[in-house]
């Protein structure tokens, strides 16, 4: 044993940056950590500002792994498509973890700032919109929240004027099982889907002959592990608000927790979960 303290520079470690990049350098974390400006005293208003921006990053990343899994797609690159979209189902777990976090937050504490956020409220998330718009819950009545910033605006609006990425899939269940795309209903735009008899048959198609539709097979199972967490996400953010506010209405307008709760009954692929009770 020695009494004198580590140093990680006699194992290689640098221990000087002048000149050269270094992790805050790279992560850019002094601009990160001056993005949380709380408008109260409240104590805990700095635990709901990053508590928001962190799941706000996380979505991003969904966002760019939904990006490419399109992508791997278009390619017929079926395994890259399967990573991404199990990542995909672990950035909505890490979502989810989050609100255990915020549950500490008594409604006391919360009262103590809500007066602060104004109008703001997560219902204008256009990140969490445009996740819902690629995989296919779409209402172009959610435009207009975001009016106000054209750019955004003509971003999800983009998303809606092209088919969606169940669309897509669903593309590749018809040319899989069928040969053809002749009995593919057309896909809403910009409305959200709604169970078709005929693309539950082909999914029964497949899961009822694994061994030879075994990749479309992987594929619905990819799906719907990713929205049994995304689910999963939303009865949380439910209870977490009943939790904090009860009844009372949305900052953003909304009828808050009834709103949230109307929002559990939407199905984004209600083909494959209606099919296991074929089976």
């Amino acid at each position: 044993m020695t009494s004198q303290p580590y140093n990680p520079e006699t194992d290689g470690a640098r221990m000087s940056f002048d000149g050269a990049m270094s992790y805050g350098d790279y992560l850019k974390i002094d601009d990160i950590l001056s993005l949380q400006s709380p408008l109260s005293p409240a104590h805990d208003e700095m635990l709901f500002i990053i508590q928001h921006q962190t799941s706000e990053l996380w979505m991003k990343l969904a966002i760019h792994e939904l990006s490419a899994a399109r992508a791997a797609l278009e390619a017929g690159e079926m395994p890259a498509m399967f990573k991404m979209l199990a990542r995909v189902s672990r950035i909505f777990e890490q979502l989810n973890s989050a609100w255990d976090v915020l549950r500490t937050m008594t409604p006391a504490d919360y009262t103590r700032f809500r007066k602060t956020l104004g109008n703001s409220s997560g219902f204008q998330s256009y990140q969490y919109r445009m996740i819902e718009f690629v995989l296919g819950n779409r209402n172009a009545n959610m435009l207009r929240p975001h009016a106000h910033v054209p750019e955004v605006h003509d971003w999800l609006s983009a998303e809606l004027a092209r088919p969606s990425f169940y669309d897509d899939v669903v593309a590749l269940l018809f040319r899989g099982v069928h040969g053809t795309l002749d009995a593919m209903p057309a896909p809403k735009l910009d409305a959200p889907h709604e169970a078709h008899p005929a693309i539950q048959a082909a999914w029964t198609t497949v899961y009822s002959d694994v061994d030879r539709y075994w990749t479309l097979y992987e594929l619905g199972e990819k799906l719907v592990d990713l929205e049994d967490y995304f689910r999963r996400w939303r009865f949380n953010h439910v209870t977490t608000v009943e939790r904090v506010i009860g009844f009372k209405r949305g900052t953003g307008g909304t009828s808050g927790v009834q709103y949230l709760r109307r929002m559990l009954g939407v199905e984004l692929f209600p083909e494959l979960w209606n099919v296991r009770g074929e089976l």
